[in-house]
């Protein structure tokens, strides 16, 4: 797909889903970059199962950013298992003001984040092959950051623990779902509270594309509200056989 073509679906799609950030020529230059990229290196690396442009366009670019409303200006953020870049990648173009830690545990993924960002000048990401527990722990990380989001990562007990020490208290911390999300929800509330956490809101989103057909995704907004206890979080082993 050549650049103008790009940028036409681009426009239509932003249209369509409420609540993106405004679109100019200059990032919709950013994110052909960040697709041609993304499936050149995909063809030797698993990065997405996703690979025609208009799908890109929606189901990582838009869904990634819906996020970027609720989270304030100069914002310190930690995207906590990043995998490819989402919505780490999307979200710097978008928003300048931000400065994001993209975190996974795997350094190939990683390396094409930092290689990615540094090609799309996005100076405002940093990128760090660590696992999210051992990192949670260390007192450099640890409750340092005003937001934290999670993609797709997880089941949202496990993702509760891993992501909530990150966040200070006064931050937020984001669980980002395609399906399941008020089971998932209710399943977490003992981990929320445990991990010095309140629900904020759910926040229900119709991902449309262009020929109309949408796919549901909620936001959970969870608030800290008191430091986590220095147990969480755990092992991994342990959070996945008995999350809290």
């Amino acid at each position: 797909m050549e650049f103008k073509d790009f940028y036409e679906v681009c426009k239509q799609i932003f249209e369509l889903n409420k609540g993106l950030p405004s679109l100019d020529e200059k990032k919709a230059e950013k994110l052909y970059m960040l697709t041609e990229r993304m499936l050149k290196v995909n063809k030797s690396m698993n990065l997405t199962a996703i690979k025609e442009e208009k799908s890109i366009i929606l189901r990582h670019y838009a869904d990634s950013l819906f996020v970027s409303e609720y989270i304030e200006q100069n914002a310190r953020v930690i995207d906590v298992g990043c995998g490819a870049g989402f919505p780490t990648l999307p979200l710097a173009i978008f928003r300048p003001d931000l400065q994001i830690l993209a975190l996974d545990s795997t350094s190939k993924r990683i390396e094409y984040v930092k290689q990615t960002a540094k090609l799309l000048e996005l100076d405002n990401v940093t990128a760090m092959a660590e696992r999210a527990e051992t990192l949670g722990n260390s007192l450099d990380y640890r409750e340092k950051f005003d937001y934290a989001t999670a993609r797709a990562v997880a089941a949202m007990p496990v993702l509760t623990e891993l992501c909530m020490p990150f966040v200070r208290v006064g931050g937020k911390y984001v669980a980002m779902k395609a399906q399941k999300a008020d089971e998932e929800l209710s399943l977490s509330m003992g981990a929320i509270t445990k991990c010095g956490g309140k629900l904020n809101q759910t926040i229900l989103k119709s991902l449309t594309d262009i020929d109309n057909s949408e796919e549901n995704r909620t936001l959970i907004l969870v608030d800290k509200i008191k430091p986590t206890p220095k147990e969480f979080p755990r092992h991994y082993s342990k959070i996945s056989k008995k999350p809290l």
